[in-house]
């Protein structure tokens, strides 16, 4: 049953109505700029003034300052705009090998950044490029550059200063299923969703970033990669050697997310393939042909042999919130064709009972909390108490 329109009014009854209606969305048109928020005219004048795009900047043009994040594909470093004095960050392209040019993967991130527009997607503003010196054997180097947001979601919950209430994670948690919405409903794959990768700033906004794994879907049977997804945030379906997943497996990363806001740690921590999926099966239940049907005949399955585990996903959860416990169950869902989507989840009595989403504006300030920020507090404590123990959060696969 469709809900009314509740009273946490931080988007204006249209907008609401409009994230909460499958059918008016799925019977429109969509550019690949449609916005489940299009309508909000304070939304459309926000978003204009930076998705001109007028060719490259001069890295010269930025002033860098601190590191604030690293993986596979690049560097972000905080930085400054030296004419608007505007913070932002600069995510840096690696060139493995400058004589094949620029890599697929940062020309299909930057492809699908320029298509999209919700305010809880990262907007690519601007490309950042810096020349090499031949003579000197400098390489060049291009810089996608992305507003400067001040926390990502695995480093505040990291932060022991930081106490999210269950207000602050209902609106966290909605915000990411709007934004992801947008994404599906645009036929767009994140293929890495984690905490990590959720952007927060101090006026309480979540944004969906790092698209470096991302792609177009396209037709049902075409078939992909099953080496996406980090591993803790990975659905059990890839495991198995599926190779024609769907956007299911993107909801299955935002329901290890909310189990982390829920418990300030992630709530399936394995060490190894093989142990992450024995995890999974101890919380959701070893599959079965009526839990997860025709999971014996993905290429992968033969390799698994495991005890039979009963299903406890609501029993673990049901301490928090039994709606929150609900919405975990139909989030963790073994079975992708039967996973909640991400509309189907925004519609869920969790987000239309007291407390209710805070506003994000009303939400605290904290320090700049970033994963590298709390892995090199880590390390100095660490060093200070004679240890030498890596950070073992998971980065892509």
């Amino acid at each position: 049953m469709m809900k009314r329109t509740t009273s946490d009014d931080w988007h204006d009854q249209r907008n609401a109505k409009q994230a909460r209606r499958p059918d008016e969305i799925h019977s429109s048109s969509a550019s690949p700029v449609y916005s489940i928020h299009t309508a909000s005219p304070a939304y459309r004048s926000s978003t204009r003034s930076n998705r001109r795009f007028e060719g490259c900047s001069k890295l010269t043009d930025y002033e860098l300052e601190d590191k604030v994040g690293e993986g596979t594909f690049g560097e972000v470093h905080k930085a400054r705009h030296r004419h608007s004095n505007q913070l932002v960050a600069l995510k840096r392209i690696l060139m493995h090998n400058e004589k094949d040019g620029v890599p697929i993967t940062a020309i299909r991130e930057i492809k699908i950044l320029k298509q999209l527009r919700h305010k809880n997607v990262v907007p690519l503003t601007d490309i950042a490029v810096e020349r090499g010196d031949a003579a000197k054997k400098q390489r060049g180097s291009i810089y996608m550059v992305f507003p400067y947001m001040d926390h990502d979601l695995a480093g505040l919950l990291d932060n022991p200063a930081v106490r999210l209430s269950t207000p602050q994670i209902k609106t966290y948690l909605k915000q990411l299923l709007e934004g992801t919405a947008y994404l599906h409903h645009n036929k767009i794959l994140h293929r890495d969703m984690k905490a990590a990768n959720l952007l927060i700033n101090n006026e309480g906004i979540l944004q969906i970033a790092d698209f470096g794994l991302a792609r177009g879907l396209e037709d049902e049977n075409r078939e992909y990669t099953s080496c996406v997804v980090t591993r803790w945030y990975r659905p059990p379906e890839l495991f198995l050697g599926e190779r024609r997943y769907t956007t299911a497996i993107d909801i299955w990363g935002i329901g290890c997310v909310f189990g982390e806001l829920l418990r300030s740690k992630p709530i399936l921590q394995g060490v190894d393939d093989l142990d992450q999926l024995k995890r999974i099966f101890m919380l959701c239940g070893s599959p079965t042909q009526e839990s997860m049907p025709g999971w014996q005949k993905l290429k992968d399955a033969k390799k698994v042999k495991f005890d039979h585990y009963s299903r406890r996903v609501v029993d673990e959860f049901k301490k928090y919130d039994l709606l929150a416990a609900d919405l975990m169950d139909r989030f963790l869902t073994l079975d992708p064709l039967r996973r909640i989507t991400a509309l189907e989840a925004l519609d869920h009595d969790y987000f239309y009972s007291k407390p209710m989403p805070a506003e994000p504006g009303d939400l605290p300030k904290y320090e700049a909390s970033h994963e590298l920020d709390r892995r090199r507090a880590k390390q100095t404590a660490e060093h200070h108490n004679g240890k030498h123990r890596k950070n073992d959060r998971p980065h892509h696969h």
